[in-house]
């Protein structure tokens, strides 16, 4: 070893630098090769593990966002429904609702002169239940009755409004008021099914 550097030492300035510069060269070549390189590609590794990890919790982020937004909407829809199931009575409360119209009538002081149901017009999915109503009172009573038939958590329409029969009782003018109140109401599965079958009858029939 020390005859190894008596001979570097012995060399001239320009073979020294040779020598030291050749040294470095070597030295960083084997740090690449030993060090750096096999780092090199544990970093690469670690990079794309990174990506990876990276773009799978985007993915996920979005999912976990989409899915909360879905619920959201589902809860939306949910109570959308609940309430129209609410205004649409079934087959078996749409007889309390129509005693509850004329409730109405009675409640605020009219008399219920006519109450005729008609015959169920059927839809897709519900039923129109129309009845014939006639009171007999002030105007400012029956206007009270329309207002709390509006009133129900039931769908009722109430139309063909008219007046006739107008006396005087008193101070009070009394008249008879004619209209048609319609109530809806749910069908269930046997009546959808029929409906659509005679939808199919009746399109067949026109071919």
């Amino acid at each position: 070893m020390n005859e190894l550097l008596d001979n570097l030492l012995e060399r001239s300035g320009k073979q020294k630098l040779s020598i030291l510069l050749v040294t470095i060269i070597l030295i960083a070549a084997l740090y690449y090769s030993f060090l750096y390189s096999p780092r090199s590609d544990e970093v690469a590794k670690l990079a794309d593990s990174v990506e990876i990890a990276q773009n799978e919790k985007r993915i996920k982020t979005e999912k976990s966002a989409n899915l909360l937004r879905l619920r959201k909407d589902l809860q939306q829809l949910d109570a959308d429904l609940r309430k129209a199931v609410a205004q649409l009575p079934d087959k078996g409360e749409i007889a309390e609702l129509l005693s509850g119209i004329s409730a109405k009538a009675q409640q605020v002081g009219l008399d219920v002169v006519l109450f005729r149901p008609r015959p169920e017009a059927f839809q897709e999915f519900y039923a129109e239940v129309p009845v014939d109503i006639t009171v007999k009172g002030s105007f400012h009573n029956t206007v009270s009755f329309f207002d709390e038939v509006g009133r129900l958590n039931r769908l009722v329409n109430i139309d063909n409004i008219g007046f006739k029969n107008p006396t005087i009782n008193g101070e009070r003018i009394l008249l008879e008021t004619t209209s048609v109140a319609t109530a809806f109401r749910f069908l269930d599965e046997a009546e959808r099914k029929k409906v659509a079958e005679d939808k199919a009858k009746a399109a067949k029939a026109k071919r």
